[in-house]
C-alpha cells in the first residue's frame, strides 16, 4: 500500500514539474514574439536598418585584407591627411578638355541642368609655376635638365632629319608617339589644346546634379557590356542600371564571374568598385532643398538604400561595396610602389611658391609612407604570371579595354560628371601603370628624369585625387552606417 502511494505521488510530481516546464516556455515565447511584435511595429528593427553593411565584412575575394582593417587604417591614418593634400595648390588644379568630342556615338547635347556646369579658373589663379614650360615637368631642377636635353635632342635630330623625307618623318614622329604611349591605360587629353582648361576642383566638387536617363544608361551600358570581359553565355547585362532581368537577378548571378581568369575578374570588379564610389559621392552630395539662391547639399539615406540595400539590389549591393574596398586596395598599392619615385629630392612638386612645395611633398610623402607600411595588400605579381606570351597578349587586351573606357568619358553628358568621371578614370589608369612598371620604379636616377618611367603632372594629380575620392566613399560609408542607427 505505501509502494502503491509513493509511486502515485512521484508520477504527480513528474506531472507537475512537465506542465511547469510547459507554461514556463509557454510565457518566454509569448514575451519574446511580444517584443518581436513590438519592434516591429515601432520600425526599430536592427538588422533592418543595417541591411546595407550586414554582410559588409571580413576578407576581400582575391586577396588577404579584409574590411574591417581597412576602415580603420582609411579612417583614421589616410583620409585627414588625404583632404589636407588635396586642398594644396598643386592638387587643386587639373588641366582637362571638356569639350572632345563622343568618339563612339553621335553627341546627345550637354546637360542643360545648372548643377552640371563646370566653371574654368582664369589663367590669371593658377600659380606660375603649373601654368609655364612644359607640361611633364614638375619640380625646379627637372625643368632645367629638361630643358637641356631637349636642346641635345633638337640638334641631334636636326642632323638626322636633313636626310630624312616628310613621310620618313611623319612616320618617325608616329613611332615615337606610339612607343611613349605603350605604358598608358588612358587617353590622355592634349593639355596644348586650346579647348583644353584649368578647373579648380575645389570649387566644381563632384555631387548630384540629376543627370540621369538615356544618355547615362548608355554610358554605363557601354563599359560594362562592351569592355568587362563578359562571356557570350552570359546574356544578362551586367550594368546596375539596367532594368529588372526577373530570374536572372541576384547573387547567384555571379557564378560565372568565379569562371574568369584573376585578371578579367580584377577588370570587373575595379570598374564596379568605380562605379560604386561614384554612387556613394552622389547620395553623400546631394541635393536636398533648393533654398532661396542658396541650395542645401547633405547625405540622402533613401538614394543610399536604393543603391546599395540587398532588399532593393536583390541581395547585389553589398557586392558592390565588396568591390569599392578592393578598388581601393588596387590603388593602395600603387601608392606604396611609387613612394621611391617621389623621395627623390629632384621631385617637388613645383607651383613656384618654395614653401608651399615643402609642406606639399611632406604631406604627400606621409600618405605614401602610410601606403608603404599597410600590411595587408595586394600582390600583383599574381597578374599576367603564366605563359609570357599569352600573358603579355592578355596584359594589352586589359590594357586597350580600358583605355577605352577612358575615351567613354568624353560621351558624358553632364560636363561636371564628365570632369569627375576623366579625372577618377585617369587616376586609376595612372595607378595600373605604375603597378605594372616594377622594374622601370626599381631602376630610377636620383637626380635626374627618367626615361624608362615618368609621370606627367596631370598623372600626378588625377592619382592623388582619384584616390582622395575613394578614401572619401570609405569614410561615407561610415557616417551612413551611423545615420541608418540614428532613423531607428
Amino acid at each position: 500500500m505505501i509502494k502503491i502511494t509513493v509511486q502515485i505521488a512521484g508520477l504527480l510530481v513528474l506531472l507537475w514539474l512537465l506542465a511547469g516546464d510547459f507554461v514556463l516556455g509557454w510565457f518566454h515565447n509569448t514575451q519574446r514574439k511580444t517584443q518581436q511584435n513590438e519592434q516591429f511595429l515601432a520600425g526599430d528593427s536592427e538588422g533592418e536598418d543595417q541591411s546595407c553593411f550586414c554582410h559588409l565584412t571580413g576578407v576581400l575575394d582575391d586577396c588577404f585584407c579584409d574590411i574591417e582593417s581597412i576602415d580603420v587604417f582609411n579612417n583614421f591614418k589616410i583620409y585627414p591627411s588625404i583632404q589636407k593634400l588635396t586642398d594644396r595648390d598643386f592638387f587643386r588644379y587639373y588641366k582637362v578638355n571638356l569639350k572632345r568630342p563622343c568618339p563612339f556615338w553621335p553627341d546627345d547635347g550637354h546637360c542643360s541642368i545648372k548643377d552640371c556646369h563646370v566653371e574654368p579658373c582664369p589663367e590669371s589663379k593658377i600659380p606660375v609655376g603649373i601654368k609655364s614650360g612644359n607640361y611633364n615637368k614638375y619640380s625646379l631642377a627637372a625643368n632645367t635638365i629638361k630643358d637641356m636635353e631637349e636642346c641635345e635632342q633638337a640638334h641631334e635630330l636636326g642632323a638626322i632629319n636633313s636626310t630624312l623625307s616628310n613621310q620618313s618623318k611623319e612616320a618617325f614622329e608616329d613611332w615615337a608617339r606610339h612607343d611613349d604611349a605603350q605604358d598608358h591605360f588612358c587617353e590622355l587629353d592634349d593639355e596644348t589644346s586650346p579647348d583644353a582648361e584649368y578647373v579648380d576642383l575645389l570649387l566644381n566638387p563632384e555631387r548630384y546634379t540629376g543627370y540621369k536617363g538615356p544618355s547615362a544608361w548608355r554610358v554605363w551600358n557601354s563599359i560594362y557590356e562592351e569592355n568587362c570581359f563578359k562571356p557570350r553565355s552570359v546574356y544578362r547585362p551586367l550594368n546596375p542600371l539596367a532594368p529588372s532581368r526577373g530570374d536572372d537577378d541576384g547573387e547567384a548571378f555571379y557564378n560565372w564571374l568565379e569562371g574568369l581568369c584573376l585578371e578579367k575578374r580584377v577588370f570587373y570588379r575595379l570598374i564596379s568598385g568605380l562605379h560604386s564610389s561614384i554612387n556613394i559621392h552622389l547620395c553623400a552630395e546631394y541635393l536636398l532643398d533648393e533654398g532661396w539662391g542658396k541650395p542645401v547639399w547633405g547625405p540622402n539615406v533613401n538614394e543610399f538604400r536604393h543603391r546599395f540595400d540587398p532588399a532593393e539590389t536583390k541581395g547585389e549591393g553589398t557586392r558592390r561595396l565588396k568591390n569599392l574596398y578592393f578598388l581601393y586596395l588596387i590603388e593602395l598599392r600603387a601608392l606604396s610602389k611609387v613612394a621611391s619615385y617621389f623621395e627623390r629630392a629632384i621631385v617637388n612638386l613645383y607651383t613656384g611658391n618654395a614653401q608651399e612645395d615643402s609642406v606639399t611633398k611632406d604631406l604627400l610623402m606621409q600618405i605614401l609612407n602610410e601606403a608603404k607600411n599597410f600590411p595587408m595588400h595586394f600582390d600583383e605579381r599574381s597578374m599576367f604570371a603564366g605563359h609570357k606570351i599569352e600573358a603579355k597578349t592578355l596584359k594589352e587586351e586589359f590594357r586597350l579595354h580600358f583605355k577605352n573606357i577612358s575615351r567613354i568619358m568624353d560621351c558624358v553628358g553632364c560636363s561636371k560628371c564628365r570632369l569627375w568621371g576623366k579625372l577618377q578614370t585617369q587616376g586609376l589608369g595612372t595607378a595600373l601603370k605604375i603597378l605594372f612598371s616594377e622594374n622601370e620604379i626599381k631602376n630610377l636616377p636620383e637626380h635626374s628624369p627618367s626615361k624608362g618611367f615618368q609621370l606627367t603632372r596631370q598623372e600626378i594629380v588625377a592619382l592623388l585625387n582619384g584616390f582622395g575620392r575613394l578614401s572619401t566613399s570609405i569614410k561615407e560609408l561610415h557616417n551612413f552606417r551611423t545615420l541608418l542607427k540614428d532613423q531607428r
